[in-house]
């Protein structure tokens, strides 16, 4: 199924979109044993930037950034914040035998200055960023002050919290970059501020749908792919604030071992 499939069924286009200035779209990898995909409901508004490549024949890429401030503003910091995730992310991954950890915590401090530079000043993007290792089934991720990516396994739901400071804040502030191990059917959920903050206007006024509903969600959506577990997150997020305005981004991205 295309990643734009969910895009495609919530997304009404406007004339505004094509002013819009956008990080070059680019198909998912296809991973050994696992799945990867990402999509967003509504509207594209303010910061929000998934992306992932292959850095070598063993090892996958991904990031989910929300770079803060209105998207019709913000283009020139999420199109540098692409170019420095893949190019000097290549660089630091693409070798056989790394310390994945150092290379994480190289990859935010370029990424970070990068914000820095180019918003000539302080600008707050909030960014999870994995690398996936095909071989061993591990999952090597730092959390820049973005939402808590969530971890369902066997055990439960358990969540990846922050191990850092948003980046565009310092110029010099690292994030932890620990390694975790993926079992079989085990599946990683990352969802935007914007998810996170929805709101139900005609039911709730003014309350947010919260991480613990997406962990809800979550545990009783069944065992299904990353594109389809992308759908099942977003449509019950659709469901929930259909009768507010957008105000943010609201993306998700699913990781999903299966073998």
């Amino acid at each position: 199924m295309n990643q734009r499939f969910i895009h495609s069924l919530f997304h009404h286009p406007t004339a505004d979109d094509a002013l819009q200035v956008e990080p070059v779209s680019a198909p998912f990898p296809e991973i050994q044993g696992a799945e990867i995909a990402a999509d967003f409901l509504g509207a594209r508004v303010a910061g929000d930037f998934y992306d992932s490549f292959r850095v070598s024949p063993e090892r996958v890429l991904f990031g989910l950034l929300d770079v803060a401030g209105r998207r019709t503003d913000n283009g020139a910091i999420l199109n540098i914040a692409q170019e420095v995730f893949r190019t000097r992310g290549t660089e630091l991954f693409s070798l056989p035998d790394i310390n994945e950890s150092n290379a994480m915590t190289e990859l935010s401090l370029s990424i970070n200055r990068a914000v820095l530079e180019t918003s000539q000043g302080v600008h707050s993007c909030p960014a999870f960023i994995g690398c996936y290792h095909e071989k061993f089934g591990t999952l090597c991720y730092t959390n820049a002050g973005h939402t808590s990516g969530l971890l369902r396994d066997d055990a439960g739901i358990v969540e990846l919290k922050s191990t850092g400071l948003p980046l565009g804040l310092f110029s010099h502030a690292t994030s932890d970059a620990p390694t975790i191990g993926l079992q079989k059917n085990a599946a990683l959920l990352l969802v935007s501020r914007g998810v996170i903050e929805c709101e139900a206007v005609a039911n709730h006024p003014s309350e947010e749908l919260g991480i613990e509903r997406i962990k809800q969600f979550f545990s009783t959506a069944p065992a299904l792919g990353a594109q389809a577990l992308c759908a099942s997150i977003l449509g019950s997020v659709r469901d929930f604030g259909k009768h507010a305005p957008q105000c943010d981004d609201r993306t998700a991205l699913a990781l999903v071992r299966t073998g």
